[in-house]
């Protein structure tokens, strides 16, 4: 009976520099949110007026350089980060390539499982994901010595099992001191009710540490809450502050006329465009699709109208809409590209762990991706250059190892350099997992009697240019057809279809 007592009195506090107050140096904390969207953003900021270094932080994304959580690393006061995605932050890239900050990449659907299962008492759990890759092997830099010219960590090698002749990795659930999340609704017990998007990994994130933090925009009384509504139960949420002011910026808020201007603008486009053309006549009606960033965001421009699909976003939604119009932007609704979208006529929202269960359950019927390299037995990299460019993986490697159909979108060569190669020189995000290359120049298949096989070449092209720009060994069939081109289409957006 005390126990319940306690549970239940007021956890409201009065100012989101308050709630925070006993977050010290050295501590872990856990932020919510998907880049921008959904950020404890009033929380963060009460976090950067306190004089606290050395705090350990899990995030999927680090923001942009001064928006999101970006600027705890502009003060300098994280000094490890767990993150799927760094991408967008030029000022972590730079800390953690001079040496300045400790940093982590986890696939995004394991980062949410890891989290999560500290909550609800699952000590690990074994995983496909990351098999082969950098994951399991380890030896990843994750921390330079001051001026970035020797490593001083690497990442450590998992534990894997065997299982019906597949590779599953052992993760270890992981909780934190504190958890910062943001919802769109709460009462004084705690129950949370999120909004559009920005729930994502906000609904994972209570319960997963000592203390959970909830920032709310709306603060309702006790019982105002319909029960059928309430995502999160109070009993998973320590205290309850209700933001003092929102910014909600967008990090890629794009218009539907803006679209088709930046399309026809953009170097490289009409090679562009012939793959996402191409890649239309692998969707077909009736599909769950997963469309990642780059090239594969184009395919929605080409779709042919009367083809009925439902688009899913790796942040938790199945059913995304075309590009709002002005006056319609709603920075709660974005993708897995973090841009702005509506919503499809029956859409669905759901949590970021719901979204990857899809994925690795083979629930998705097809998945795009773009890449940086693809090798003649099926490997592909796509996620760092090491030394040059690091972002992460985000949620490749989930992808990659799900059941589903995975077609890659990508520029045959880099600055004349070929990308279709005997093996991959980056460090690989799936092993032997992709089912079908689209380039400019032509189609592969990779099959289990011929293997990597062209099956056709674009128009323009012939079979000695594909070759000579292409290091990969790759067997020729008899007969190769023209590349599928649906040109007749003129870039109309079936999406408007569906909204």
């Amino acid at each position: 009976m005390i126990r319940f007592a306690k549970r239940m009195i007021n956890k409201v506090f009065k100012s989101s520099e308050e709630a925070v107050a006993d977050i010290k140096s050295g501590k872990s904390i856990s932020v919510g949110g998907f880049s921008l969207c959904g950020v404890p953003e009033n929380l963060v900021q009460a976090l950067c007026q306190r004089d606290i270094r050395d705090l350990t932080m899990y995030t999927l994304c680090t923001g942009t350089t001064y928006k999101g959580v970006g600027p705890l690393f502009i003060n300098k006061q994280v000094s490890t980060v767990y993150a799927t995605y760094i991408g967008a932050n030029d000022e972590v890239e730079r800390q953690y390539l001079n040496g300045e900050l400790e940093v982590n990449f986890i696939p995004i659907g394991i980062f949410v499982e890891k989290l999560r299962s500290s909550s609800t008492g699952i000590l690990g759990f074994y995983t496909s994901t990351g098999a082969d890759s950098l994951v399991e092997t380890g030896g990843f830099p994750t921390k330079f010595s001051r001026g970035g010219k020797t490593v001083e960590r690497v990442s450590l090698p998992k534990t894997f099992k065997i299982h019906k002749g597949k590779k599953y990795l052992y993760e270890e659930a992981v909780s934190t001191d504190f958890a910062l999340i943001k919802a769109w609704k709460a009462d004084p017990m705690g129950n949370l009710v999120f909004r559009r998007t920005a729930r994502n990994m906000n609904m994972d994130l209570p319960g997963t540490a000592k203390v959970t933090i909830a920032e709310v925009e709306e603060l309702v009384g006790v019982g105002e809450l319909d029960p059928d509504e309430i995502h999160v139960p109070g009993i998973l949420v320590n205290r309850i502050v209700k933001g003092e002011k929102y910014e909600k910026p967008f990090e890629n808020l794009i218009l539907r006329d803006q679209r088709a201007s930046k399309i026809s603008q953009s170097p490289g486009a009409k090679a562009r465009e012939t793959i996402a053309r191409r890649a239309t006549f692998e969707i077909k009606t009736g599909m769950c699709v997963n469309l990642g960033v780059g090239i594969p965001t184009l395919i929605t421009e080409y779709i042919p109208k009367g083809t009925d699909i439902m688009l899913h976003g790796e942040n938790g939604l199945l059913g995304i809409g075309p590009y709002p119009e002005k006056g319609q932007e709603d920075p709660d609704n974005t993708n897995a590209g973090k841009e702005s979208i509506t919503l499809a006529k029956g859409a669905s929202i759901f949590s970021m762990a719901t979204s990857f269960g899809l994925i690795r359950g083979g629930h998705l019927d097809l998945t795009c991706v773009g890449a940086l390299q693809v090798s003649q037995d099926g490997d592909f990299a796509s996620w760092v250059v090491p030394g040059k460019v690091v972002r992460g993986m985000g949620g490749a490697m989930d992808l990659a190892a799900s059941s589903s159909k995975l077609v890659v979108c990508m520029e045959h060569t880099a600055k004349g350099a070929p990308r279709v190669v005997e093996k991959c020189t980056l460090p690989i995000t799936g092993k032997k997992s992709v089912d079908m290359l689209i380039t400019e120049l032509g189609v592969f298949e990779f099959r289990k009697d011929t293997g990597m096989t062209l099956i056709e070449i674009a128009d323009g092209y012939d079979l000695d240019y594909v070759s000579k720009h292409t290091t990969a060994k790759f067997y020729t069939p008899s007969r190769i057809t023209k590349m599928k081109q649906n040109w007749d289409l003129k870039g109309e957006k079936a999406l408007e279809d569906l909204n």
